[in-house]
């Protein structure tokens, strides 16, 4: 008797285990579920959104893990957390979501992670997919825009970065970025418009000059010029 209580035990507690990882990882094989969420879930989804805005990653993955696994807005939400404490989980959470409901929103994120590593022609090639799915996502236009930059492409960075800045007025980091990319051409006439129309602060505007210059060394590195992070956007969530 006590032999089978053992390996109930044991068969209960793999199962505890299974599940627990499979909801960290979200194995490729897993369905995603694009079902509404419901109140509690909404709530719950909406504290781990504002604990990711105060810049509080591990306790917006708490109330991430209270949550269904194969829920798609909770897939993203781990992506993006993971992708802001560097872990390996982001990308295997990101692709998850490719050829479902957030399938603009994988490829964004999948971007993300090769900007981050240096492989722009790869972000390019994720970014593209995300702007044919998501057409009117200022953010995605964004960072598709500082990958042209880096990949020395400026007439296509300071056309995505104009789109996302119509798309959004307020896009204060679209505004910074072509700022930058002005100043780097030498059209300060155009920048100080720019600065004025958009009412940029002397602070973004220093922000946007540094970038600059930093653009206009050869060995210029691909971080300094800004990208959308998830607590810029955590109401739409990127």
């Amino acid at each position: 008797m006590k032999a089978v209580m053992v390996i109930m035990s044991l068969a209960l507690l793999a199962g505890c285990t299974t599940q627990d990882g499979a909801q960290w990882l979200a194995l490729p094989g897993m369905p995603v579920s694009c079902s509404k969420p419901d109140s509690a879930q909404e709530l719950a989804l909406s504290m781990a959104d504002e604990m990711l805005a105060e810049g509080r990653p591990h306790a917006s993955l708490a109330h991430l893990e209270a949550l269904p696994a194969d829920m798609a807005q909770v897939r993203l939400r781990k992506a993006r957390v993971s992708r802001l404490l560097g872990r390996s989980e982001a990308e295997p959470l990101y692709r998850s979501l490719l050829g479902g409901c957030l399938a603009a929103e994988g490829e964004h994120g999948l971007g993300q992670l090769a900007s981050a590593r240096g492989d722009n022609l790869q972000a390019q090639r994720h970014l593209l997919r995300a702007v044919r799915l998501a057409p009117t996502d200022e953010k995605v236009r964004n960072d598709l825009g500082v990958v042209y930059l880096s990949l020395g492409n400026v007439e296509q960075a300071r056309f995505e970065f104009l789109t996302a800045i119509e798309l959004k007025d307020n896009n204060a980091l679209a505004a910074v970025n072509l700022v930058s990319l002005l100043l780097y051409q030498d059209k300060f006439q155009q920048a100080a418009d720019l600065v004025s129309r958009l009412h940029l602060t002397p602070a973004q505007f220093s922000e946007a000059r540094a970038r600059a210059e930093q653009l206009k060394k050869p060995a210029a590195r691909t971080d300094q010029v800004a990208v959308v992070t998830p607590a810029a956007s955590t109401v739409t969530q990127q």
